[in-house]
């Protein structure tokens, strides 16, 4: 009878630890959520609503002006989101052959400076060029002022990434590597037929974080893109968000009221566009996410 009285206490209070733990984690899931629904409420606001009540989770009047005039005015916009996807796929793409190339010659016990060269790019994360003497590698030595790439380099390889690949690359057995010497199979042929598959979960990982990075790039894009055509989509979100975008669409043919201007909502509407993309990857690669975070950081 005891056991049984006792079972039934530790079953209730499994249970409320569940609720309790439920409660929070609801909780908490609707602050992450909270400012996504008023960014997409907000979008649909009319423009004298915002002016008299603020940002609203539930308004009054829906109102697709902001919209109208993205997608009336859509040349700069469309432009944006093509440098964007290109720089997001290049620079992952780009990046994650690096940097598994990088983890899978750092985790040979056969490579004989593998000490140091992981001690110099360790070195990285503490200090860095500064600001001008990239500015000058960038512009003067690589030339490459209002070019695409001067968006891509500067990001293309993470130190953190490199040895999160390194670490994952250690769980792989080495008897693998072994089998395929015999076999006759070189080191890039055994890095791509028999690693790279094995290494998928910390490859979706990695890319995730890179994609990302990518995606929300505007501060090289400010430092190095001198034509508008060229400008990524969050250099030419942060332009409208400081307003400076109206003369170049009004100069660019567009038919605006200025009176009647959503300069509120149109903030809105332009982060909706912008973040919706990014948010819609995260559920190709979530089932990778855990282990590719939890894989790589078992062995140091």
């Amino acid at each position: 009878m005891n056991m049984e009285t006792q079972k039934i206490k530790q079953d209730s209070g499994s249970i409320i630890i569940k609720v309790i733990s439920y409660i929070c984690i609801g909780i908490f899931a609707l602050f992450c959520v909270f400012p996504f629904a008023l960014m997409i409420s907000s979008s649909f606001m009319n423009e004298q609503e915002i002016v008299r009540e603020g940002y609203k989770l539930l308004p009054k009047e829906f109102s697709f002006k902001a919209y109208e005039l993205l997608f009336n005015n859509s040349t700069q916009l469309v432009n944006a989101y093509k440098i964007t996807i290109f720089i997001t796929v290049v620079g992952t793409v780009l990046g994650l052959f690096m940097m598994s190339m990088a983890g899978f010659v750092l985790n040979r016990k056969d490579f004989k400076y593998r000490n140091f060269f992981s001690f110099l790019i360790y070195f990285t994360t503490l200090f860095s060029g500064g600001l001008i003497p990239t500015y000058i590698l960038m512009v003067k030595h690589l030339h490459m002022k209002d070019n695409l790439f001067a968006m891509i380099l500067p990001a293309v390889v993470g130190a953190w990434s490199i040895f999160l690949m390194r670490n994952f690359m250690k769980a792989i057995p080495d008897s693998l590597y072994e089998s395929a010497t015999i076999d006759g199979a070189g080191d890039f042929h055994i890095y791509w037929r028999i690693f790279i598959p094995l290494a998928v979960p910390s490859l979706a990982t990695i890319g995730l974080f890179s994609a990302i990075g990518f995606w929300n790039e505007w501060y090289n894009g400010m430092l190095y893109m001198d034509s508008p055509t060229k400008y990524p989509l969050q250099y030419f979100l942060q332009r409208m968000v400081n307003q400076t975008n109206l003369g170049t669409l009004i100069n660019s043919g567009a038919v605006i009221n200025t009176a009647d201007l959503p300069t509120q909502s149109i903030k809105m509407a332009t982060a909706v566009l912008a973040t919706g993309p990014i948010i819609l990857l995260y559920p190709f690669v979530q089932r990778y996410f855990v282990t590719g975070l939890t894989v790589g950081a078992v062995k140091g």
